[in-house]
């Protein structure tokens, strides 16, 4: 059938009152002007109460609830966190009793290790590269590789066994570092490796035995932290694969052993929104029984603001 150029017939169009709608945005969840010298809790309130807002709220609420119930906040930190100087607001949550326990990559290890060293970290891989000098830091590659086969060998993890390292030495940067806030506090650290991924593997002090032996020694310690995360909060702060992936498996762990983690809030926080963190961390572990959030943003905004918010709700 060929249909013909026709107007349609509008005389029967219904309508009905505006006031009658439900609609999504209503005036009493609108942002109000912050004024000049308002404090960060003032400026929280002044937010709108919807989307990423009040996420960003939700989440704040639920970081509070669980250190004053005194439930886990575990990070989960990727190297990018280091490298944008966020250590002292992460070290700063430590002292603060927001921190309950740390999980990171090889490569956040290395940054840390080097800002406690020397205050600085991440080269410039486009100049270093080409002459071969790519990674090739003689203290980084031998003092953490020392550090790791001597924790190992006394039974330790690799965060453990490069925590006591630092605390043991005592580096000028020392206040710095998260690692050696960790291992001042008592506060585990955990280290999740890919072989082959990160410099300190380059170089020959490096033992896959040891890397081997204490990253699984690790992601056993992880299963125990997030096995007591019932009530509690995981973030993942910059890993886009091994930290969600390590994380669905410790969910995985505690559930198969009988721990229900509910009423978990998990939050995603990295500047782009991608697979893995939103399908292993924000949706799949708090599926019926918890809530997930995903911020996107800048770590050296979002991280600060975080901070601020939950240390002005204490």
């Amino acid at each position: 059938m060929i249909f013909p150029y026709e107007d349609f017939d509008l005389t029967d169009v219904r309508t009905y009152p505006l006031s009658s709608r439900v609609s999504k945005a209503n005036a009493a969840d609108f942002a109000k002007p912050c004024g000049p010298g308002a404090t960060v809790a003032a400026f929280l309130e002044s937010l709108p109460k919807m989307l990423a807002a009040a996420d960003f709220k939700a989440v704040v609420a639920a970081m509070v609830a669980a250190r004053r119930k005194e439930r886990g906040i575990l990070w989960g930190l990727g190297a990018h966190v280091i490298k944008t100087g966020l250590g002292p607001v992460i070290v700063d949550l430590m002292e603060r009793g927001f921190v309950s326990a740390l999980a990171t990559n090889g490569a956040a290890v290395i940054h840390d290790f080097e800002v406690a060293l020397v205050g600085a970290t991440s080269e410039d891989v486009d100049e270093s590269l080409g002459p071969g000098r790519f990674g090739m830091a003689e203290e980084t590659g031998r003092l953490l590789n020392e550090a790791i086969t001597s924790g190992t060998r006394s039974g330790m993890g690799i965060g453990q066994a490069v925590a006591r390292a630092l605390g043991e030495r005592n580096p000028v940067f020392g206040h710095l570092s998260i690692l050696a806030a960790a291992a001042r506090l008592n506060i585990p650290v955990t280290v999740h490796v890919a072989i082959g991924t990160d410099i300190i593997h380059m170089h020959p002090a490096a033992s896959g035995a040891a890397l081997g032996e204490g990253s699984l020694r690790d992601f056993r310690h992880l299963a125990a932290n997030v096995a007591k995360l019932e009530g509690g909060v995981y973030l993942n702060c910059g890993s886009a694969v091994v930290l969600p992936e390590v994380f669905l498996k410790a969910v995985a762990l505690a559930r198969n052993r009988g721990l229900a983690l509910t009423d978990m809030t998990t939050v995603n926080l990295d500047f782009v929104r991608l697979y893995r963190p939103q399908t292993n961390v924000v949706t799949r572990p708090t599926a019926g029984s918890g809530r997930g959030y995903s911020l996107v943003g800048h770590h050296e905004i979002m991280i600060p603001l975080l901070a601020a918010a939950v240390t002005s709700g204490i």
